[in-house]
């Protein structure tokens, strides 16, 4: 480094001590060396950029002009800095919207690498480029200082002692996620001292670690946590962007979700709950927003990119350069084809697995991540760097196959080495069991882990998904007990949100004290809980859903950081919780549940029959002609416990008991005959979701006899391989 030459530093201090070196371009942000802070800022158009410095009260002392530029990177390196300092950047250039630029050096500006933010963002007129009201909007130019309404980026200590932490590295096979928001699951739970509930401490503490374990859970995959902003029409609704998908900082942990108030603890505190949690054999996935930022349309804010380099951030519409791509009903587009958008997004992702230890990626809106020129692209750079990455490509990927436009639903469209939101699983399992129409052949593709979508593209059953809710939409005990959405909570008219049409003749719209509805609605709850975790693929279950969590009939609870989103624990139905547990034991501790591979329509090695057999009530095999029945109706399924046709991951040769399922979604009950000997001969009832019940019944039932199946239900039944 030439210590010889100095850059001008605008002291607003008098005593401050400051002198400025030229530092390197690389790595981009602020990097703490043990002597001082290098700062690295690309932007392309810019014509100058200053460092802008703030003590800890958030008052700014010193403005740095950065006089390096090395391949477009603005860098700096400040002597005697460290952890704790506050910073921001002030960019200059043209502010010509007409052409994509919306430089304005009184915003300051957020380090799209900043790896902690301190405080959040309040609302004011001076965070927009151009003056609100004005004729002109965007096109005019808005001189107010934005500093004191912006969070500041923090330099950090990236030491932590991760005590020879390892990622688990399960295999998709063997996985079952949990979906959860690190708020919401602990806010409520009396077991966490109330200063950590709500916090990535409160997820780490034992009460929170054991529950998870002893529900079955491998993985949790958690709501964003990168620094978010709360749009402005909901806080001045007295709301929030409960959810985070509005994402200011893609390496920045929220310190919204963290117990200390020390400016950057929350990075700290993140990494000792991924710790924790890594110790009790689980794993972190993250729902990560790469497709959007805060910044809106072109009458948002200036925060970061939009101010740093507006036109080489951002998909601009061709030929009218002022507006934006919207491919996420958010405002604007991440330009993925440009390299230092492609740079930030795989930097951003191998931090959080290098730096912050997390086993994978939940992709939001994914479809928008693959566009090229206006066409959905599953060979686009994007997933082509990913691929050929050598850490990001050894994680778990699961995209959310889909965007809002016409050609942006992608479910099955991947590439090799993804997993996805399986959507077709969802739509079509709530219209089984609901009573609606979907074909036997739909239920078979789906419980057989979706081979019509992966199969002939290399992929295995484990590449789908499989969820019946998510975040998005009714809780499972919702889904069972609305017919509509009851969204009036969120002040648009109950006009938010998916239409819902849940009807399936519940009896009843929302909570009532009529036992019959409310012993089926529980039996519905059992039977989407046992369908989803003995179908092939990895199960997602939403949090709380496993006891019978409720939104009051809000499927779009994105801005309700409140009782309706947050666990109330107190509230849990501890008979289902208690089925759940158990149910996810048994599916974990079978096989033939975890398959690895696809079934096969041939006899298996040491068997007369296939793999998988599918029969009628009448023990009579489903003919062809049934399939394409506009119902399924009744029905029952062979899984041969000789078929897993894989060894397991240590080598040895998986073999497993049989099994029969039987599913009724029929408002009748049913007469089931027993298959015929080949398939076994004694029988034991092992679930039943009508009795509430898990475990071995003793009465044996053998070949050929008959079996009451009462209406909407499951009755699973097992049989020794050598019986």
């Amino acid at each position: 480094m030439d210590t010889h030459l100095e850059n001008q530093v605008e002291d607003t201090d008098a005593g401050t001590d400051l002198r400025a070196l030229p530092g390197k371009p690389y790595p981009l942000g602020a990097q703490w060396d043990g002597n001082g802070v290098n700062f690295a800022l690309f932007s392309e158009n810019a014509d100058s950029v200053e460092l802008c410095l703030f003590n800890g009260e958030g008052e700014e002392y010193a403005k740095i002009k950065i006089e390096e530029v090395t391949h477009h990177v603005w860098h700096v390196y400040v002597p005697k800095l460290g952890p704790g300092q506050l910073y921001g950047y002030r960019v200059y250039g043209p502010y010509e919207p007409e052409n994509g630029h919306r430089f304005n050096p009184a915003k300051l500006l957020v380090d799209p690498y900043a790896k902690a933010l301190s405080g959040t963002l309040q609302w004011d007129n001076a965070l927009f480029g151009y003056q609100i009201g004005d004729p002109e909007e965007d096109l005019s130019f808005n001189p107010t200082d934005s500093a004191p309404y912006m969070p500041k980026a923090v330099v950090i200590d990236e030491a932590f002692d991760w005590e020879n932490d390892r990622r688990i590295d399960r295999p998709y096979h063997e996985t079952i996620i949990y979906e959860a928001h690190v708020k919401g699951f602990t806010q409520l739970n009396p077991q966490v001292p109330e200063e950590l509930r709500g916090t990535y401490a409160g997820l780490a503490h034992p009460a929170s670690i054991e529950y998870l374990k002893n529900l079955g859970i491998t993985a949790v995959e958690l709501l964003p946590v990168h620094h978010y902003v709360a749009d402005r029409h909901l806080v001045e609704k007295g709301l929030t962007n409960y959810w985070g998908y509005n994402t200011l900082a893609f390496l920045a942990p929220d310190p919204r979700y963290c117990s200390s108030h020390d400016p950057g603890q929350q990075v700290s505190e993140f990494k000792a709950m991924v710790k924790e949690l890594h110790k009790a054999g689980i794993e972190v996935i993250l729902d990560v927003v790469y497709n959007h930022t805060a910044e809106g349309n072109h009458l948002g804010p200036t925060l970061s990119f939009k101010g740093i380099d507006n036109a080489s951030y951002y998909r601009l519409v061709q030929d009218d350069a002022r507006h934006y791509m919207d491919y996420t009903g958010t405002g604007n587009t991440l330009n993925v084809r440009l390299p230092n958008v492609l740079a930030l997004i795989m930097d951003s992702l191998r931090y959080w697995v290098t730096q912050m230890h997390v086993d994978g990626f939940r992709f939001d809106l994914a479809a928008a991540l693959a566009r090229t020129l206006h066409e959905t692209d599953n060979l686009s750079s994007f997933f082509n760097i990913i691929h050929q990455d050598p850490v990001i490509s050894q994680i778990k990927l699961i995209a959310e196959p889909w965007d809002i436009n016409e050609d942006g639903y992608m479910v099955g469209k991947f590439p090799v080495g993804w997993g996805e939101w399986n959507g077709l699983y969802r739509d079509q399992m709530r219209d089984f069991w609901r009573g609606g129409e979907t074909r036997m052949t739909n239920f078979a593709q789906r419980f057989t882990g979706s081979p019509d979508l992966y199969h002939n593209s290399y992929r295995r059953p484990t590449a789908s998904i499989n969820f019946v809710t998510a975040h998005d939409g009714f809780t499972l005990r919702d889904l069972v007990s609305y017919n509509d959405k009851h969204n009036e909570a969120n002040g648009d008219d109950n006009k938010d949100g998916e239409e819902s049409n849940n009807s399936w003749n519940c009896g009843a719209e929302g909570p009532t004290d009529d036992p019959g509805i409310n012993a089926l609605r529980s039996r519905q709850q059992r039977n989407y809980l046992v369908t989803l975790l003995m179908s092939q693929g990895v199960a997602m279950i939403v949090a709380g859903d496993e006891w019978g969590r409720s939104q009051q009939g809000n499927n779009n609870a994105y801005c309700q950081d409140n009782e309706i989103s947050w666990l109330n624990w107190d509230k849990a139905d501890q008979e289902l919780l208690t089925f759940t547990r158990k149910l996810i034991h048994f599916c974990r501790s079978h096989p033939s549940f975890q398959r690895r591979r696809w079934f096969q329509d041939l006899p298996v090695t040491g068997s007369s029959v296939k793999d998988i057999i599918w029969f009628l009530p009448d023990g009579n095999t489903i003919p062809d002609e049934n399939w394409g029945d506009a119902r399924a109706g009744a029905f029952g399924v062979f899984l041969n416990g000789l078929g897993i046709r894989c060894v397991a991951m240590d080598g040895n040769r998986l073999t497993d008991d049989h099994f029969y399922i039987i599913f009724n979604p029929s408002p009748e009950a049913v007469i089931f005959k027993i298959p015929s000997q080949e398939c076994g001969i004694g029988w034991q009832v092992v679930i039943s979701t009508s009795e509430n019940f898990i475990g071995e019944k003793e009465e044996r039932l053998p070949a050929g006899s008959e079996l009451q199946v009462v209406d909407r239900s499951v009755v699973v039944l097992k049989c020794p391989t050598s019986g």
